[in-house]
């Protein structure tokens, strides 16, 4: 398992000072870092990505910075090794794109469809020498962007999942997941893997602590024969969900 020198997942900040000085500015007094501050989260999740992960990432400047740990932790709770996978909606960092081929072996396919962070997860795909083979959406999820016939062992998702648009860093694709709960792309996404997985295949999606999106996704998945299992794990001071859902 990735992990910093002394066995932990993660990285002391004094470490990723001297991976990015830059970061010496948004420390404290007591030498901790200024996390409500958008630049040294972005250095400091770019020196987590390296150090403990091995990958080089850049940030869209208007994109969510997605924490490396959090990611890898949602991918240990599903990806065996070597499996042929697809991830919807990489956005900007294609960070979990590039662990599950970097760090679990799989051969990957993923999708975008913002057009400057489609251009940025390529440059992180390719600085990264990786061979991860990215799709371009015209604002479908899996149909009309993923060639028919194709069959995946994992469909993976960090999908979009408030109820309404919100203020914040999320645009409002990013954000926006449409139904009662925010769990009508999650459903969508849902009925549409069901032409793309392989034998014993499954989906598994990246959700936030939210009861009623929960409770929303597992009853239209058991709807449509899925078997689901609810991983529930703690990234930091969060708790997320993987739901893992086995095709019928």
């Amino acid at each position: 398992m990735p992990a910093w020198k002394d066995g932990r997942l993660g990285l002391p900040v004094r470490e990723a000072v001297r991976l990015f000085p830059e970061l010496e500015k948004y420390l404290d007094g007591r030498g901790r870092l200024d996390l409500s501050n958008r630049r040294a989260r972005i250095l400091y999740n770019r020196a987590v990505a390296r150090a403990v992960f091995g990958l080089d990432i850049e940030y869209h400047p208007r994109g969510l910075v997605t924490t490396p740990i959090s990611r890898y932790l949602f991918l240990k709770t599903f990806l065996r090794g070597g499996e042929r996978v697809l991830e919807i909606g990489t956005g900007h960092t294609a960070l979990m794109a590039l662990m599950a081929e970097r760090l679990f072996g799989c051969d990957v396919t993923a999708t975008e469809l913002e057009g400057e962070f489609f251009a940025y997860a390529m440059k992180n795909i390719k600085m990264n020498n990786a061979g991860v083979r990215l799709l371009k959406s015209k604002g479908g999820i899996i149909r009309g962007v993923v060639p028919e016939g194709e069959r995946f062992d994992v469909i993976f998702s960090a999908p979009p999942y408030y109820e309404a648009p919100t203020k914040g860093v999320l645009t409002e694709r990013e954000a926006v997941g449409g139904g009662q709960y925010g769990e009508g792309f999650s459903v969508r996404l849902l009925t549409e893997a069901l032409d793309y997985l392989g034998p014993g295949g499954r989906v598994a999606l990246f959700l936030p602590d939210k009861e009623q999106l929960i409770r929303a996704v597992v009853e239209d998945g058991r709807g449509m024969g899925y078997r689901i299992r609810d991983v529930r794990f703690k990234a930091g001071t969060r708790w997320r969900h993987s739901l893992v859902l086995g095709a019928p």
